[in-house]
């Protein structure tokens, strides 16, 4: 009994214990100016719009991690990961926007899957996310002459 605690014991040690190099996740927000449904050169980004990245366990789905950022100037976030969650699913959500004009979800760009882990061959601490979303009510004036520039390059 006595070696089977002294084999278990420094290996939960290990797993319980924090990162001691941590991983940065980063992404960025941004409001759809056009209501394209992607990012165009009339794309904004959003200065204080709220993410939190969620991270479950895979199999039944329990909350296990919660953290929250704040977009800064340029709309970009970044989060500073202590744990390794290598077995859970993490997801960046979009939370809220300070623009009441652009405060609506851009559908399928409301989240990204993060890689929260060291286990998977990546050499870097840097994580990123797929820029997030939200679409401005009315589209800004323009945005029909833009979206054909668009449509053009996709025939030729």
């Amino acid at each position: 009994m006595l070696v089977m605690a002294l084999c278990v014991l420094p290996a939960l040690v290990i797993a319980t214990r924090p990162v001691a190099n941590p991983l940065v996740l980063e992404g960025q927000v941004y409001c759809d100016t056009c209501r394209a449904g992607f990012e165009t050169s009339a794309t904004t980004p959003i200065a204080g719009a709220k993410v939190r990245v969620e991270c479950k366990d895979r199999k039944t789905q329990e909350l296990l991690y919660t953290i929250d950022s704040t977009t800064d100037s340029t709309g970009k976030y970044k989060i500073v990961v202590r744990e390794d969650h290598g077995d859970q699913l993490c997801d960046c959500n979009l939370v809220s926007s300070p623009q009441s004009d652009c405060a609506t979800v851009d559908p399928g760009r409301d989240q990204a899957r993060v890689i929260l882990t060291r286990n998977n061959g990546m050499a870097s601490n840097h994580r990123f996310a797929n820029a997030m979303g939200f679409m401005r009510d009315q589209p800004m004036s323009g945005c029909h002459q833009l979206l054909q520039q668009y449509q053009q390059e996709y025939e030729d």
